[in-house]
């Protein structure tokens, strides 16, 4: 950061001083430039034409200097055949007339004609005086080495000025940057002891820039620490609902029972529910991490269908609502969800299964009927209680709604058993949080 703001800082002050010392030398050139331009002029208006047809002055210049040999400032009026007539500063030098120009406007020019010495500044024009044919050119120059020394010393003053405000700036931005991030040390220290077990959370006393980074950081850790619970919790819930058939088993063999056999199948099926119904829970914990986790529903009842019309021949499910629905689920989860439902459907159904897809503002509901018995309001919650079956004829595990309602509310959504007004069976409405 400071490395990026002492690049810019340098460019903009380059650029800024660049463009000041442009304006400024510029000023001061034309400012020599007018006064270069009012003594020509001054000189052309006091210039009359003498009885013998050459220039000469009413009145002399004012400037001193132009008496005084190579005092610097100088003038020369020059004709063609006529004589020129200098300044006695010139002394025993003269200016040189060049035909560049035939306006009568003023021309200003740097000349070197007197040597690196003493550079000149130029101005000239031509004029017709009264009484005189002869175009006669005036010229005005004075030494640039005044205006150099002003430009030289103006050059200076941008330069360390310009450089202290670089230094101060850059020195700013330093503060500013290490002041700014410093209490992101604080961050690291603190997070450092959370993982050393000195700390369970980070501080609240941070900046207002700093504290959404602290606080997420806590709800993270608040996460994290409930997923571990939560996973500590399903551990010990599965080894407690695998002691009682391990009891069992133990016990049956141990005492050499005649029923071993029927036994360990018995208890081997009770041990594969709890396993399957805790492996369901862990998958579905695991992804809702995900924020990215999007299905369209659409999508997974027509796999669900397309399975179920190979399962059950004489079963018709059809599928109605919306097509483009989406929830926040993943794929894998979703099928699995629908596939008990409309799997229970089918099953204890008489035949005909109706799926339809509502969204509901930021929940989306799927309706699964049947048309079968139906189930008494008495016996609708003990359906998801783990292993519970009404039917015990047909092969099943009676872990399917129960899974489906783990996973539903894991995701943040819920199922509900009600009764279908259409088909007169049992409807079933799943509700997941929209994509």
């Amino acid at each position: 950061m400071i490395g990026v703001a002492a690049f810019w800082i340098a460019a903009l002050l380059l650029i800024g001083g660049f463009g000041a010392d442009r304006v400024l030398t510029r000023s001061i050139v034309d400012s020599f430039d007018n006064q270069l331009t009012f003594v020509l002029n001054s000189m052309i208006a006091s210039s009359e034409i003498g009885p013998d047809g050459e220039v000469r002055f009413s009145r002399a210049p004012a400037d001193q200097r132009f008496v005084e040999p190579y005092s610097g400032l100088y003038f020369q009026i020059s004709g063609a055949g006529a004589d020129t007539f200098p300044s006695r500063s010139l002394w025993d030098r003269r200016l040189r007339v060049v035909d560049a120009h035939a306006d009568l406007r003023p021309h200003l020019y740097d000349s070197g004609e007197f040597g690196n010495d003493e550079p000149l500044r130029i101005a000239e024009r031509d004029a017709t005086l009264p009484g005189s044919k002869i175009r006669w050119r005036y010229q005005v120059a004075q030494s640039r080495q005044t205006i150099n020394e002003q430009i030289r010393k103006l050059r200076l003053t941008l330069f360390w000025s310009f450089l202290a405000l670089g230094v101060g700036l850059l020195v700013l931005a330093a503060l500013q940057t290490i002041y700014g991030l410093w209490p992101l040390r604080r961050v690291r220290r603190e997070v450092s002891s959370i993982r050393s077990g000195k700390m369970t959370r980070l501080g609240l006393d941070f900046p207002s820039e700093i504290r959404p980074l602290t606080e997420e950081i806590n709800q993270l850790l608040a996460h994290s620490e409930e997923q571990a619970e939560e996973a500590r919790r399903h551990a010990g819930n599965l080894a407690h609902a695998l002691k009682t058939p391990l009891t069992v088993i133990t016990n049956a063999a141990t005492a050499r029972a005649p029923d071993l056999s029927d036994t360990v199948c018995r208890e081997a099926l009770v041990m594969r529910r709890q396993v399957d119904h805790h492996l369901a829970r862990a998958r579905a914990i695991g992804r809702r991490t995900s924020a990215q986790a999007r299905a369209r529903v659409w999508d997974s009842l027509q796999a669900v269908q397309r399975a179920l019309d190979r399962l059950y021949e004489n079963v018709t499910v059809d599928i109605a609502g919306s097509q483009d629905a989406m929830v926040r689920v993943e794929r894998q989860d979703l099928d699995e969800m629908l596939g008990n439902l409309v799997e229970n459907a089918a099953k204890y159904g008489g035949g005909r299964v109706f799926v339809t897809v509502e969204p509901k503002g930021e929940m989306v509901d799927v309706l699964v009927e049947d048309d079968g018995k139906g189930i008494p309001d008495s016996e609708r919650e003990a359906l998801f209680a783990r292993g519970a079956r009404l039917d015990t004829g047909k092969p099943g595990t009676g872990l399917g709604l129960a899974i489906v309602r783990d996973v539903a509310r894991i995701y943040g959504g819920g199922i509900q058993l009600e009764e279908s007004e259409d088909l007169g069976g049992l409807l079933a409405r799943l509700t997941l949080p929209s994509g």
